[in-house]
């Protein structure tokens, strides 16, 4: 049962703190200004279009499924860059009020002044910073949904209505935006379903939602031609980097630590970052006492978060060198789909449930010995204050686009039914006059025809994605001059020219379909046809559909049982 007050609050804090955030983003919302994210890994376009590349079915590995889907299903009736801005505003929102939910509810004390700072730590700190300079939005949506799914389902064992039941799919569903956030969401369940039992029956069910949740990157990634095996170099290339100061252990504890050390704030680039990590470690420390000492009253999923707390720093350090490495670098190179677990920091997002409610806890400490609102305002100023430069779009860093005009001609000219779209040059990663920094290319999600893209990725000299079969030889063929017949062969029908000169024989024999100063597009007549056959797409578009109705339901099912509780609460 909640305070009527504590939501009100919450959405306040939480809204304060995500527009801090992300305000440099915000006026492309109403159409003032430009409104595109295209900064490493995020890449928002006025329109995605469903392809082989957007299912998830296409040459390389399913990574961005069903979020990619998803945004082209959702631009086909709202801008697609006010799609993606949206998403990333409702994430921060809805993580500060999810975290917050379930420090008013597990740490009694707290009341609404701690959940406000437990908020506040969920949005505010460097896990969120670092994923938002990497461009990983849509993980941050699996981020939010974390603090949600450990309070649906441990309240499964007072309540297993079909609503609840509902309300759980959709926040599985929303985790599951990308496959890293479904393994986040299904740690989380098997956290809260442990340590507050429900029975068997309900417990089937928790477990075959979450199964299904995953169907859409699942399904994708068995009929998918992509290879779904890394090279060992990856674990080193994306491991844990330390920052400075603090080794492996204070890094980990201070949620930072990601591998691109040009996607950290310049404050967690020098020694500051040790101060920073020693004001949070100093709350986490005192809230983790006051829990102590009132440990046999509390609810058992305290001690499973913090027992999952543990357990999660344990592994995070251990995989960052010696056996542990050696183990993570073996299934990598050798399990389908491990992958996943390369980028470790990722799942520092699992310690996120345990910081916060040892924030809660220090408020509640603090309020034994000074009024609530300097309890508050002496935590936050220790969690939040070390971290300044995550205000802004993390210090202006990240900043919306406009495309040039070139961009919109060329997706005028491609159709979907002439064969797919070659990139000139065929590296993964693009730098453009129009943005800040290295990105990825928009034109996959841009264009109507599936588009090749390379997947190999190089990191500080070693390979640690390879191409794909056909991208390698694609790639071959325009590195060899591009011979229109070559490529045709290869299925290719369009090639798009960025930033460069084209190769000499396609420059020769191809047809030119538009000249600009950004892009130049060539026709190449008669390509073969190499896109996935029927049945493949129909068991994609099935299952992101299934993956669609859980998501819709889970918002019905929500409101369902917010009208309950508030009936329940005026009585």
């Amino acid at each position: 049962m909640f305070s009527g007050r504590l939501l009100p609050t919450l959405y306040l804090v939480s809204v304060v703190a995500a527009v801090a955030v992300l305000a440099p983003l915000l006026p492309g919302l109403i159409g003032v200004g430009p409104g595109y994210l295209l900064y490493r890994d995020a890449v928002s376009t006025p329109r995605t279009h469903v392809t082989d590349t957007t299912l998830g079915i296409g040459d390389l590995p399913p990574r961005a499924v069903p979020q990619d889907w998803f945004v082209a299903m959702a631009s086909t009736v709202v801008d697609g860059g006010t799609v993606v801005t949206a998403i990333l505003l409702a994430a921060l929102v809805f993580a500060g009020v999810g975290f917050g939910r379930l420090a008013f509810r597990l740490v009694p004390g707290a009341g609404r002044t701690g959940a406000a700072a437990a908020a506040l730590a969920a949005i505010w700190n460097p896990y969120v910073a670092e994923r938002l300079l990497q461009g990983h939005w849509s993980l941050l949506v699996g981020y939010a949904a974390l603090g949600w799914i450990l309070v649906a389902a441990s309240e499964l064992r007072d309540h297993h209505d079909a609503a609840r039941f509902l309300r759980l799919g959709g926040l599985l569903a929303a985790a599951g935006l990308t496959p890293t956030g479904s393994v986040l969401a299904g740690v989380v369940l098997i956290v809260g379903l442990g340590c507050r039992p429900v029975g068997l029956r309900p417990a089937l069910i928790a477990a075959g939602l979450w199964v299904l949740s995953t169907l859409s990157w699942v399904v994708t990634a068995v009929i998918s031609d992509a290879t779904t095996t890394s090279a060992a170099a990856g674990v080193d290339a994306f491991g844990l980097r330390s920052e400075p100061g603090l080794g492996p252990v204070g890094t980990v504890l201070s949620l930072g630590g990601i591998w691109n050390a040009d996607a950290v704030p310049t404050s967690r680039s020098i020694w500051w970052a040790a101060i920073a990590t020693l004001c949070l470690l100093l709350v986490v420390a005192m809230g983790a006492v006051h829990l102590f000492r009132r440990r046999t009253t509390l609810d058992p999923l305290v001690r499973g978060i913090a027992a999952l707390s543990v357990a999660v720093a344990v592994l995070l350090i251990g995989g960052s060198f010696g056996p542990g490495e050696w183990l993570l670098e073996f299934a990598v190179e050798h399990v389908p789909g491990a992958g996943l677990l390369r980028d470790t920091q990722k799942f520092s997002a699992l310690l996120v449930p345990g910081v916060t409610l040892a924030v809660a806890g220090a408020v509640a400490a603090a309020c034994r010995r000074v009024p609530s609102g300097f309890a508050f305002v002496g935590v936050v100023l220790l969690v939040v204050a070390p971290l300044p430069d995550l205000a802004w779009g993390a210090g202006g860093s990240v900043r919306p686009v406009a495309y040039p005009d070139d961009w919109a001609a060329v997706s005028a000219i491609v159709p979907d039914d002439q064969g797919s779209v070659a990139l000139w040059p065929a590296d993964t990663v693009r730098h453009y006059r129009f943005a800040d920094g290295v990105s990825l290319d928009p034109a996959a999600r841009m264009l109507r025809a599936p588009v090749i893209e390379s997947g190999a990725l190089t990191v500080d000299g070693e390979v640690v994605d390879s191409p794909s079969e056909h991208a390698a030889a694609v790639a071959s063929a325009l590195e060899a001059g591009g011979s229109p017949e070559d490529l045709a062969a290869l299925g290719v029908g369009w090639v798009l020219v960025e930033n460069n000169s084209p190769p000499a024989r396609l420059a020769a024999d191809a047809r030119l379909a538009h000249d600009g100063d950004d892009l130049r597009l060539y026709r190449v007549d008669d390509p073969a046809d190499r896109g996935a056959g029927a049945a493949d797409r129909t068991m994609a578009i099935a299952a992101h559909l299934l993956w669609a109705a859980m998501l819709g339901t889970g918002v019905v099912g929500a409101i369902v049982v917010s009208a309950r509780e508030r009936r329940r609460t005026s009585r």
